[in-house]
């Protein structure tokens, strides 16, 4: 039985190490395109081995370069990935199964994902089931332009699907540092351009605090061991840098 055409739009930026994973999970999509921010190492070269549609561009931001994939695409449906995500095959089952109908009622569809941490599954402090509308009907969905946290608007309803999209976000503690430092500035550049202000006592102090507490006990974060402490103080840290650099921005 026949089904929709579904195309792959995956943005890389020095992904050398986890694109192949990506895309090889995906190798049965009708079209992979991989868009790359004039990476360093070998992601473009990795890229050409396993797809033809290797576009090649600097950095504009994250919305700006999904949305560029997207307009390469010539399926009628759109899957977006990152670099560092894997299709599991029960996903797989599941997509082909909703594209044999034409994706039925809906225009676009969330997966739920499961964030590995250090080579395990973290189940708990409200990382899991972490829904991400990722499936969409071409035409019918973008990415909204934000610096960071880009999301997709689908303009139609949007159902679920049950099978796992795998992340595995962070190689080490040194790669989250690295992250969120790029992270955090871009988030403080959002929330100050909606004219949002900052209060030093609440946004450096209990807001950071109230991350940890709530990934690490409120959220069960605690029944991850090591990992749930470990990422809830990260999580914690990160809140707290972006707070510090909303607070330096507006003092200038």
């Amino acid at each position: 039985m026949s089904r929709a055409r579904l195309s792959v739009v995956v943005v890389t930026l020095d992904e050398e190490e986890r694109i192949r994973a990506c895309l090889d999970s995906v190798a049965w999509a009708d079209e992979l395109i991989v868009v790359d921010a004039e990476s360093r190492d070998k992601t473009a070269t990795i890229a050409r081995e396993l797809t033809d549609s290797v576009f090649v561009r600097p950095w504009p931001g994250f919305a700006a370069q999904k949305n560029f994939g997207i307009e390469q695409a010539r399926g009628e449906w759109i899957l977006s990935l990152d670099a560092d995500e894997v299709v599991s095959p029960a996903l797989r089952a599941d997509i082909e199964k909703t594209l044999v109908g034409d994706g039925g009622a809906h225009d676009g569809y969330s997966v739920p994902r499961r964030n590995v941490f250090w080579d395990r599954w973290v189940r708990h402090g409200g990382l899991y089931p972490d829904w991400q509308l990722r499936l969409f009907r071409r035409g019918r969905g973008r990415f909204v332009a934000r610096a960071v946290h880009e999301s997709v608007v689908v303009d139609g309803a949007v159902g679920r699907l049950h099978g796992h999209l795998e992340h595995r976000s962070y190689r080490d503690v040194a790669d989250f540092l690295e992250r969120a430092d790029r992270y955090t500035t871009l988030a403080a550049e959002d929330w100050l351009a909606e004219g949002r202000g900052v209060r030093p006592f609440s946004d450096l102090i209990v807001r950071p605090l109230g991350r940890f507490f709530g990934m690490y006990v409120v959220r069960g974060g605690f029944l991850d061991g090591w990992r749930g402490f470990l990422l809830a103080v990260l999580y914690g840290y990160y809140v707290f840098m972006r707070s510090a650099k909303i607070w330096e921005r507006a003092r200038r």
